[in-house]
């Protein structure tokens, strides 16, 4: 398959910028594999669609207010986006204007943080307290929000689950949860289970093979607990519907059905792939040309995605990271 299959064109205007004022009141277009058919309800309806004993799987990672604003000792704008921790105070990290020079210091608020680019695409900081480093920091929204980081951010870019801090991207499909509908949920009978993996910036990174077998997903950090397991295999045994909420939870139960419980997952996931664990997927609407698309394809099929993506534009659903969401059935 060639990346040019999983084009689409959206409309600008519906890339969401900001965050609806409740989470659940998203839109929540409904996609049943089987029939074909398409349902358009608000997220909180969501409840409406589980059986009792079905397993509902969160990413609990929490985001790190990991992008910074700088400046150089010309007066020049700096921007990092910290990526990994290599060691001590020293980070992996995204520099723009990438001219800015080897050991040249980078200034933030007043000068008593500061970090110099140490190698190319790494920064260390003059201090190894990471809570004074990421008081630095506001939340690195993606690419496709054209607006600086607000206070409001902090917390609307968060699940209100977020716990394991680790992430540099939210796991979006989350963002509809609100405490209550999860307690609703849980009082219907539905089991609730965490697992972590923590989205790195591969989720933006763009794919640069036409032939998108040949792509290789960098390694993203996950876990799951003993417990999340037994309820997983559980669950399984009894034949219970396993609801993935996002493709990084998807990825993480794919990941677990090859037999792999923590560390590493690199699983490239497009049409074509044999899914082993996962009944039915909560996520956003994603960009085109992306894994994450591919991702959706490879669950529901890259003809009917595509027809649910269109009736989406046509109804005007909110897109992206701030959008509404999709329930594949």
């Amino acid at each position: 398959m060639k990346l040019s299959d999983f084009d689409y064109t959206l409309p600008k205007e519906l890339i969401a910028q900001y965050p609806l004022k409740e989470r659940d009141t998203a839109r929540l277009l409904v996609l049943n594999r089987l029939k074909g058919t398409i349902e358009h309800r608000a997220f909180k309806d969501i409840i409406e669609y589980f059986n009792k004993d079905d397993l509902l799987v969160l990413n609990d990672t929490k985001v790190l207010p990991s992008r910074f604003i700088g400046s150089r000792p010309t007066g020049g704008r700096v921007e990092i986006l910290l990526l990994n921790q290599k060691s001590g105070p020293t980070f992996e990290a995204l520099i723009k204007p990438n001219r800015v020079k080897l050991k040249e210091r980078i200034i933030f608020n007043g000068g008593k943080i500061y970090c110099e680019v140490t190698a190319k695409g790494e920064v260390t900081f003059n201090t190894g307290d990471l809570e004074a480093i990421y008081g630095r920091g506001v939340m690195p929204l993606p690419p496709y929000i054209k607006r600086a980081p607000v206070d409001s951010d902090s917390v609307d870019y968060q699940t209100v689950y977020a716990k394991e801090e680790g992430a540099i991207a939210s796991p979006t499909a989350g963002l509809h949860f609100t405490k209550k509908l999860i307690k609703e949920i849980q009082a219907s009978g539905i089991n609730i289970v965490y697992v972590t993996l923590h989205v790195s910036y591969a989720t933006f990174r763009p794919l640069k093979c036409d032939n998108i077998s040949k792509h290789k997903m960098e390694k993203e950090n996950f876990k799951i607990s003993a417990e999340t397991l037994s309820l997983i295999n559980q669950a399984r045994a009894e034949k219970a519907r396993i609801f993935a909420v996002g493709t990084t939870s998807c990825r993480v139960l794919e990941t677990y059905a090859a037999g792999i419980k923590e560390g590493h997952t690199d699983l490239f996931i497009y049409p074509g792939y044999k899914f082993k664990m996962v009944d039915c997927l909560v996520t956003n609407f994603h960009l085109p040309r992306t894994t994450l698309f591919m991702l959706v394809c490879g669950f529901a099929g890259r003809e009917l995605i595509k027809k649910a993506y269109q009736e989406a534009i046509d109804q005007e659903y909110r897109f992206y990271s701030y959008g509404d969401a999709m329930l594949i059935l």
